[in-house]
């Protein structure tokens, strides 16, 4: 691996774990959750991208990071593209009680914290 590879490797971990700030724990309780089950968008099946996805971060949180793959990787720089975005479109008023808090949970970030 190049340098390059290295930092590149790092950037993507260390932006993963800016965005996903729930434990493992934190992640998989919620998703038992009929809200988390309720959010997000389904693609033909019955459970929406986020809880899916949610469900592979649990995983990556609980792989050593130098066990990650470039799978792995590409999801991660994923989750976190999608909690910035989703971040910069942060509802008025309390948002405490709302589907974009329940869909930022399917993937990871709490934005509560």
């Amino acid at each position: 691996m190049s340098g390059g590879d290295d930092e590149d490797r790092r950037a993507t971990v260390d932006g993963f774990g800016e965005a996903v700030n729930m434990t493992a724990g934190e992640l998989e309780k919620w998703l038992g959750t009929d809200t988390s089950r309720e959010v997000g968008q389904k693609d033909g099946g019955g459970e929406s991208t986020g809880h899916a996805s949610g469900r592979r971060i649990v995983e990556l949180l609980r792989t050593k990071k130098d066990d990650l793959g470039d799978d792995d990787l590409a999801h991660m720089r994923k989750v976190t593209g999608y909690v910035r975005r989703h971040l910069a479109q942060r509802p008025s008023g309390d948002s405490s009680d709302t589907r974009w808090r329940y869909s930022l949970m399917n993937w990871g970030h709490d934005p509560e914290k």
